[in-house]
């Protein structure tokens, strides 16, 4: 697991695009599987029946709020490039992380860098981006709710270090240059292996194509339940029993691809040609 701290910005499009690796839309809704944290703040100024998706260009002006509502916040050397950027990525060899694994791998490095303070709830608004395969990205604005720049600690590349090396430990992953880093000779993948590992990839939270439905499906479900009248209600509840049977059968293919690699399918030899012998 390697971070790496950017140069500050001034506008929160360029690393959000970064870490999309697509251009910010209006349009294209950020689910919880790609926004995978968040400064807890938001909790008290979002209204309860606020969109629960945002668009990426919405994401984008919530963390370039803090410069149109505090125009003379600056940094204590006189700068108002106030976007941290930091992103984190995986070694190619490592597993991938669960929904819950990256949101505590975001909160570990936000609280590591200094922008998120246990038990301050009105600190500066930061938002940790999982849209690519074993990459994690965080975004903050410095100036918080008060309008005060949050000056992050000198030693913040040790910090990133120091917890990284930890979440290694925590989650099983490589530690860069390790000896665990060196090739390893591979066994050839079985037919059970294989197919588990194609019902896995299906029903990946992060990436996979059901996740990616269910989440389409919940957005349109909520936007439904806005609209006025029964029809709109009745048919906000069918989509959502929709996405409930799309999450039972994601928990079922994990199951099967758990009972795949359990239970290995044997392989069956090839059928041997009988030959008659006729008598003379």
């Amino acid at each position: 697991m390697i971070p790496r701290l950017h140069e500050r910005a001034h506008r929160p499009c360029d690393p959000l695009e970064e870490a999309l690796g697509r251009p910010v839309s209006p349009t294209e809704g950020l689910t919880e599987y790609t926004v995978v944290a968040r400064w807890p703040g938001l909790d008290y100024f979002a209204l309860d029946d606020e969109e629960k998706v945002w668009t990426s260009a919405e994401w984008a002006a919530h963390l370039e709020d803090p410069y149109l509502e505090h125009p003379f916040a600056v940094s204590p050397d006189d700068d108002r490039r106030a976007v941290l950027h930091i992103d984190v990525r995986l070694h190619p060899a490592d597993r991938e992380l669960t929904g819950p694994e990256w949101a505590e791998t975001a909160h570990r490095f936000a609280r590591a860098a200094g922008i998120e303070i246990p038990g301050n709830k009105t600190g500066c608004r930061w938002i940790a981006v999982q849209a690519q395969r074993g990459r994690l990205d965080l975004i903050a604005n410095l100036i918080d709710v008060d309008g005060v720049w949050q000056v992050p600690p000198a030693d913040i590349p040790r910090r990133l270090s120091d917890e990284a090396r930890r979440i290694e430990q925590d989650l099983s992953l490589l530690v860069p240059g390790g000896p665990t880093m060196r090739p390893a000779i591979r066994p050839v993948p079985t037919a059970s292996s294989q197919l588990a590992t194609v019902l896995t990839q299906l029903a990946d939270e992060q990436a996979g194509p059901l996740a990616a439905v269910r989440g389409l499906i919940e957005h349109t479900a909520h936007r439904v339940a806005r609209q006025p009248g029964a029809a709109g209600t009745g048919t906000a509840h069918r989509l959502e029993l929709l996405a409930r049977r799309l999450h039972a059968i994601q928990q079922d293919l994990d199951a099967t691809a758990a009972q795949l690699v359990r239970t290995p399918i044997a392989a069956v030899p090839p059928t041997t040609r009988r030959t008659s012998h006729r008598s003379p």
